[in-house]
């Protein structure tokens, strides 16, 4: 939990130095993957085909990294070192290795969405993807933490939900409510939906 706060501390750190270096003003953003920005008819509705692949690439991607944590060395490393830190360390596992790598992945797939996420907009500026990376957050905590499904579950609950009050025109509450559902989520179940149980030592 604590590598987690210090990374969010470095992500404001690092969003207010490119404030600071680029004055804030929004960067225009020249179509970063031309296919996908292309808008497209869906049984009579217009949509932008980023809308139809985000889901199914999603999906592929959380059968990898199951795959991946459950089939490779690293991977049973990953989830050792989630499961006991201190235990993993004594077992010769290279914690700071596990942690780096795991890392690279996070930053691997924070580039691949922010591609996707930004084919919809025209232009970017230093904090836009900061509401973004909290909501990303809110979804992992209402998911479970350290559940990859869970947390996949957890972004399409907020995203429909939030969808839908855009729907009703009730806009300006919708990122009220994934916030107040973070409290919500904590208050009755703490571990998220697909949370571990946590046992209590006596």
């Amino acid at each position: 939990m604590s590598l987690m706060i210090s990374a969010i501390g470095v992500s404001y750190l690092i969003q207010n130095l490119a404030f600071y270096l680029t004055g804030g003003l929004p960067k225009p953003v020249t179509n970063p993957i031309p296919w996908i920005s292309d808008t497209i008819s869906v049984f009579g509705a217009s949509t932008k085909r980023v809308t139809l692949v985000t889901p199914v690439l999603t999906i592929l991607l959380v059968f990898v990294l199951l795959w991946l944590t459950k089939k490779t060395k690293m991977g049973m490393a990953m989830r050792a070192a989630s499961k006991d830190f201190e235990t993993a360390q004594l077992m010769g596992i290279r914690i700071n290795s596990v942690i780096s790598f795991t890392f690279i992945i996070g930053s691997a797939l924070a580039a691949v969405a922010s591609f996707l996420y930004f084919s919809n907009y025209t232009t970017i500026a230093p904090s836009s993807g900061a509401m973004p990376g909290l909501k990303a957050f809110v979804a992992a905590v209402f998911g479970g933490i350290g559940s990859i499904p869970g947390a996949v579950i957890g972004a399409f609950i907020i995203g429909i939900c939030e969808n839908l009050l855009k729907g009703m025109k009730l806009t300006a509450f919708s990122d009220a409510f994934t916030f107040a559902l973070l409290i919500v989520i904590l208050v009755v179940k703490p571990t998220g939906l697909f949370g571990e149980k946590l046992t209590e030592k006596v």
